[in-house]
Formats: structure tokens, C-alpha cells, sequence
């Protein structure tokens, strides 16, 4: 592998750092990246590769929510924290919606879906809602202002705004963000929720990709996954610390307006 294709493994690992968590759609911007700056590598490494970088980003979120995640305390008693449990209950509820879904469309969205007009639409379209939501929820008091009170119909309706993510360009964290404000959970909690349900659905999407792809690789191929992968994993460290402290004192409005102009732009570079 040349010094530039590394190069472009490194940004993008740092685009997929900053946007898986942030609702601002990082496969779209990986698609939208690839568009203008082109990985000089096979289509169905390619198409492989912008979902499996997520594993990276995954590492990210289980190293910074480690005690919140894993419920098993081996030096405490009680050794297991079955409210950690039941949350993975509810994050699985959620995660029914996505997972069928996925399994019935994901190819036919990537035929059809997969290209910069579609992507744009899509930043604008939920860029639109974040601010309208957002002015919305001003005069709403949250029901739900931490995860542990989120109820397994909530977790259920989230995980069905969820699957509106499998169209690139809508943001898995930002169309499960947009569905938790609108059942009247807090951004903190929505944030947080939209953590827990990245583990179960990247991995699951990450596998069905690796397995389509196969396990066989080049060895400039593994290079350029494993080097993704880390650049994602330390700049996602530093893009979920900066989210949950920003949504702490700020609305997610400044995002919407970043959608709404990323996807004017990139229309308009398609349309010169």
C-alpha cells in the first residue's frame, strides 16, 4: 500500500471517528468522501470496509461506558447488576426493527440509496428535523431524563426510528436521537441510549458485512482495515466526550444547520 492510499485510510477513519457519534451520518460521509477522494481499492472492500471501520468506534464507546456496560462486579456484591442486564433486554428490543429490516432490505437500500443525491436529501431532510424538533421541545419538559427509566415500549419505538438509518445518509445516532426526543426522553439519555444500541447493531452489521465479503484477505486489504479501525477508535474517544459534554448545556440544533448545509453543498457539486 502506497503512502496515499494510507493516507486516505487515516481520513477516513478520522471522518468515521467524528461522525459515527456525532448525528451527522458517518456512512453517508464516508460514501460522500469516497465520491471525491476515491480508495483505489475493489468495490466489495470497499462497501465492507465503511461498515467495519464502525468496530473501531465501537471499542471507543465500551472503553469510555465500560462500568456501565458490563455488569458483572467480581470485588462487589452483589456480583451482577441486573439493572445493567435489563437495560441490555431493552437494548435488544430495540434492536429487533433494525435487524429485520436489514436482513429483508440492506442490499436492495445499497443498489438504490447508496449515492451522493440520496445522501444529501438525507442530511437536509433530518437536518430539518432536528431544528424543528428541537424548537419544539422547548416547551416539553422530558419524561425520561436517564436511561434506566427508558420502558421497553420507548426502547421499541427508538429501535423502529432506528431502521430509518439503514437509507444512507440519515444517521443511525441521528434518527434514534430524533425518535427519543420526540417520546420525551432528555438529549443526555438519548445520547446515552444511542451508545448502548450502537454495540449490538454495528457488531451485527459489521459481521453480516464480513461474511458477505469473506474472511479472506489481501494483505494491503487487512492493512487498511485494522489502520481505519484504530484511527476511528481514538478520535471516536474524543468525539463521545465532547457530545455528552456539549448536549449537557446545548440542543442539537447546530447539527441540523451542518446537515442542511453539507447537503447543499454536495448538490451543487453534483449538479455543476
Amino acid at each position: 500500500m502506497n503512502i496515499l492510499e494510507l493516507l486516505k485510510i487515516i481520513f477516513l477513519g478520522i471522518v468515521e471517528g467524528i461522525t459515527e457519534w456525532l448525528p451527522i451520518s458517518s456512512t453517508g460521509h464516508m460514501l460522500l468522501v469516497d465520491e471525491f477522494l476515491t480508495l483505489n481499492m475493489s468495490e466489495s472492500f470497499k462497501e465492507m470496509f465503511f461498515v467495519v471501520i464502525q468496530l473501531g468506534a465501537i471499542l471507543a464507546v465500551v472503553v469510555m461506558f465500560w462500568n456501565k456496560m458490563f455488569p458483572f462486579r467480581l470485588k462487589e456484591k452483589p456480583i451482577c447488576d441486573m439493572g445493567i442486564i435489563w437495560m441490555w433486554v431493552k437494548v435488544a428490543v430495540a434492536c429487533v426493527p433494525a435487524a429485520v429490516l436489514g436482513i429483508l432490505f440492506d442490499d436492495f437500500l445499497e443498489e438504490h440509496f447508496g449515492n451522493a443525491i440520496t445522501i444529501s436529501l438525507m442530511l437536509i431532510l433530518y437536518g430539518i428535523a432536528f431544528i424543528l424538533i428541537e424548537n419544539w421541545n422547548k416547551k416539553r419538559t422530558p419524561n425520561v431524563t436517564d436511561i434506566e427509566h427508558i420502558n421497553y415500549k420507548t426502547a421499541l419505538m427508538i429501535g423502529l426510528f432506528q431502521a430509518l438509518s439503514m437509507i444512507p445518509g440519515t444517521s443511525r445516532s441521528g434518527a434514534t436521537i430524533i425518535g427519543a426526543l420526540l417520546l420525551g426522553v432528555s438529549r443526555t439519555a438519548a445520547a446515552e441510549f444511542t451508545f448502548f444500541l450502537a454495540v449490538p447493531t454495528m457488531l451485527g452489521a459489521s459481521l453480516i458485512k464480513l461474511l458477505k465479503f469473506g474472511l479472506s484477505f489481501q494483505a494491503e486489504e487487512l492493512i487498511a482495515l485494522i489502520a481505519g479501525m484504530a484511527v476511528a477508535f481514538i478520535v471516536s474517544l474524543l468525539s463521545i466526550r465532547f457530545l455528552m459534554n456539549y448536549v449537557r448545556k446545548h440542543d442539537f440544533k447546530v447539527f441540523g444547520w451542518y446537515r442542511i448545509a453539507l447537503g447543499i453543498i454536495v448538490i451543487l457539486l453534483c449538479t455543476l
